[in-house]
């Protein structure tokens, strides 16, 4: 009878743990990860995608990866296809926790010096390995608008 007993405490306790860490896990801000390196159009749909996103989630965790023709707006100068700035839109973004990173491979394949990136961007080495390691080790949710 004590075993039972044992067994039914443990797995009582067992639930009341687990039930606590996902109770605490749902407060959690959701990280995600936008991929983009398909050029201004895609950056014009994610930025807008960005906004909404916070919008319904104000404690969102946000980078946006870019690589290839992905970086090109978030070079100096840079507008949409209605010929508006993305710098504004970049700033407001990153001041609301909004995070830009830049493949240095793309940078250096095009021939782009990387003092032409936008301020709010940092430069990591590699895009593509930047979205797997914020996947794997993170666990960022991936999304590409």
């Amino acid at each position: 009878m004590s075993k039972i007993f044992h067994f039914i405490k443990a797995a009582v306790l067992g639930l009341l743990l687990a039930t606590a860490f996902q109770v605490r896990a749902a407060d959690d801000p959701i990280k995600t990860v936008y991929h983009m390196s398909e050029g201004i159009p895609q950056a014009t749909r994610g930025l807008n995608n960005i906004r909404n996103h916070l919008a319904a989630d104000p404690k969102a965790k946000i980078v946006v990866v870019t690589h290839g023709l992905g970086i090109d707006f978030l070079l100096q100068g840079a507008t949409n296809q209605m010929d508006q700035p993305f710098a504004g839109a970049i700033a407001d973004l990153a001041n609301q926790g909004v995070e830009f990173r830049v493949c240095n491979n793309t940078l250096q394949a095009r021939k782009i010096d990387a003092g032409k990136v936008a301020m709010e961007a940092t430069i990591v080495p590699s895009g593509v390995a930047e979205v797997a390691r914020l996947q794997a080790r993170e666990h960022f949710v991936y999304l590409r608008p």
